[in-house]
């Protein structure tokens, strides 16, 4: 992503970024090596689709919460989105804390699914995302351990289809702790995504075919069913 300021639209974009917390003290800009904090409260600055949020403080971080939201009927593949407001992102590195647990009564197949959706197109019709399944980390089966980060492209490339049509290629292990905070950094550049997690510098996992051709977009915290996940400490960094 660059944004360089050009023009009436480049100027109207420079000062949304400004309003939402993007620009913060003197001299700073998206170039920074950390990147620039992005604000996830107020909850109705949120786009959500499918989910119910909340502003809560948990384990020590200010964070937004997100559940399924259950007055709507659940389908497979559903989006559970909160779409954040702002500019679209392309290439560049997105950084945020995120934690996933299960609710009360939730069946044998829940796993806290929680990650980050990025290229988010048509109000959350179109999205990829890349997240972690955080009860998978520690099970006694490997073949479980195996499956503990995903990528996934929807409509069209759901985590069911690309682990029959390329087993192993869009998923893979990571050590991590269901219900605490776990710290991504997700890298795009082109066609490659590359997920880092909790300050390793090796990815966990790496994308190299992106599955739709969408290449900029919005971004959106995102849940699987019955999961209760929090987010915090949200900074985006534009490409080179």
């Amino acid at each position: 992503m660059s944004l360089p300021i050009r023009g009436a639209a480049q100027i109207r974009t420079a000062l949304l970024l400004a309003s939402m917390g993007f620009f913060s003290g003197c001299g700073a800009s998206m170039g920074r090596a950390a990147g620039t904090p992005v604000p996830l409260a107020p909850v109705d600055r949120l786009e959500l689709v499918n989910v119910r949020a909340a502003a809560v403080r948990y384990e020590g971080k200010a964070a937004i919460r997100l559940t399924e939201d259950s007055s709507k009927p659940q389908t497979p593949d559903m989006p559970l989105l909160a779409i954040l407001a702002g500019p679209e992102v392309s290439d560049g590195s997105i950084e945020l804390f995120v934690a996933g647990r299960l609710p009360e009564g939730a069946s044998a197949g829940a796993r806290g699914f929680v990650g980050l959706a990025f290229h988010v197109q048509e109000g959350g019709g179109r999205y990829q995302v890349l997240y972690l399944r955080p009860t998978n980390a520690r099970a006694e089966d490997q073949l479980r351990r195996n499956h503990t980060t995903q990528y996934q492209a929807l409509p069209g490339y759901p985590w069911h289809r690309l682990r029959a049509e390329q087993p192993s290629m869009f998923e893979s292990y990571v050590d991590l702790e269901a219900g605490r905070w776990t710290k991504l950094r997700i890298e795009l550049k082109g066609n490659t995504a590359r997920l880092y997690v909790n300050g390793h510098p090796q990815p966990a996992l790496i994308v190299n075919d992106l599955k739709t051709p969408d290449r900029s977009g919005r971004l959106a915290l995102w849940i699987g069913p019955e999961t209760v996940g929090y987010f915090a400490g949200l900074r985006v960094e534009a490409g080179k």
